[in-house]
């Protein structure tokens, strides 16, 4: 079982992970480039705004990545909070009512008695092998992952202004190219998720597309 447990955790970011990582990178930096045509005007101002937009995602990916230790920590945590109180729980009945706390609802009223009981039964036996509360190297390689997600989600759209002179064609090269990895990353998650792939990569790029107008119109 604990080797079962080291290839599952092989996977340090899962699909989920990696997409919506390169999803709040790619959004972080259209909005730089969506206010371009407004904001700049010459080669030297534009070059400028790049430079923005790839420390504003730098700044983004550190702090996500920062949070992503903090989250597991506080997993890890959490997770050894509840084996303690497993050990200590003076009955059954107690020990059941601490696993249906840390369940979903609607996973609690699937299982049913029988399946907590069953459950605590085989949680307290592992009790003492538990995972401790402290980051790992994988919690480090996670954090690394993230911060290179976030940073290199900015690249694609930075590639239209290195290469085209006329700024009003780059700004509309750089947002298709921005559209269609968002529609890439919404047909990736709606395969993941068992949906359709179509659908999940009209609904991510039209509401990638509301996000910059939005959070261009607020100031962002």
């Amino acid at each position: 079982m604990q080797g079962t447990a080291e290839q599952k955790r092989a996977r340090v970011l899962d699909p989920v992970d990696r997409v919506t990582e390169v999803i709040f990178g790619l959004l972080m930096a259209m909005t730089f480039t969506g206010t371009i045509s407004v904001a700049t005007s010459g080669q030297e101002a534009e070059r400028t705004m790049m430079f923005a937009a790839l420390g504003c995602n730098l700044a983004w990916g550190l702090a996500d990545a920062v949070m992503y230790l903090l989250r597991s920590l506080i997993e890890r945590t959490r997770k050894r909070t509840l084996f303690t109180a497993l050990s200590g729980a003076a009955d059954a009945a107690t020990g059941q009512a601490l696993i249906a706390d840390a369940l979903p609802p609607r996973l609690v009223a699937a299982a049913g008695p029988e399946e907590l009981e069953s459950l605590r039964l085989r949680l307290v036996k592992f009790a003492n092998t538990s995972v401790q509360p402290r980051l790992t190297w994988d919690d480090i390689r996670g954090a690394v992952g993230v911060f290179l997600l976030v940073v290199a989600s900015t690249f694609p759209l930075v590639v239209p202004f290195l290469l085209l002179d006329q700024t009003a064609l780059a700004v509309r090269l750089s947002n298709l190219v921005g559209l269609v990895v968002l529609f890439l990353a919404g047909w990736i998650l709606a395969r993941y998720a068992g949906a359709k792939p179509w659908v999940g990569g009209v609904a991510m790029a039209v509401t990638g597309a509301v996000l910059i107008v939005a959070i261009i119109a607020l100031g962002g």
